[in-house]
């Protein structure tokens, strides 16, 4: 669990680990970004945006903010001002917590769930992650729902290469496939 596992804790061990001299060098969680798009299905119906709005509050923990389209788009019968998505920031211990949430409960929850490939990082360290479907998470009831729809998971950390990343990812016991020859 992360709230065991102290900040310090862990700059310490991944400071041995990775050979870094600096303390302040070592990388550590800035955000975790999760989104959810809603372009379609906003556009068919505008109460999904509201419904959206408050699965995304109540699985980020603070009230997300509704993204708009920037140009109107006449192939995807997108107008200027429409929106098309819903994203929450989190920082800190509201980042911690969710964090918490999604390796321990979210991540056993998920069908045939078998680990994260290292391929999945960005090369800077950062983690992009997709779920299917929200209903996956604890805060969420079935029975209340009108639609079904997806989220994106953006861990952002200060790692400057994958390596780093992956060093600090495994110490929160992120799951990770193991490698196999």
């Amino acid at each position: 669990m992360i709230e065991n596992i102290t900040q310090a804790q862990i700059a310490k061990e991944l400071q041995k680990d990775l050979g870094l001299s600096n303390p302040h060098q070592t990388p550590k969680i800035t955000k975790v970004i999760v989104a959810a798009g809603i372009g379609t299905l906003a556009q068919k119906d505008k109460k999904v945006v509201k419904e959206v709005v408050a699965n995304l509050t109540l699985i980020a923990g603070q009230k997300p903010v509704v993204n708009k389209a920037r140009l109107s788009i006449s192939n995807f019968k997108l107008r200027e001002g429409m929106p098309v998505g819903v994203s929450a920031t989190l920082r800190g211990k509201r980042a911690n917590d969710f964090l918490n949430n999604l390796i321990n409960i979210v991540f056993p929850r998920v069908r045939d769930f078998r680990g994260f490939s290292r391929k999945s990082m960005d090369g800077n360290g950062n983690i992009s992650i997709g779920i299917k479907e929200h209903l996956v998470f604890p805060e969420i009831n079935p029975d209340d729902l009108v639609t079904i729809h997806g989220l994106q998971v953006v861990i952002q950390t200060s790692a400057t290469n994958d390596e780093q990343g992956y060093a600090l990812l495994r110490k929160y016991n992120f799951p990770f496939k193991e490698k196999t020859n």
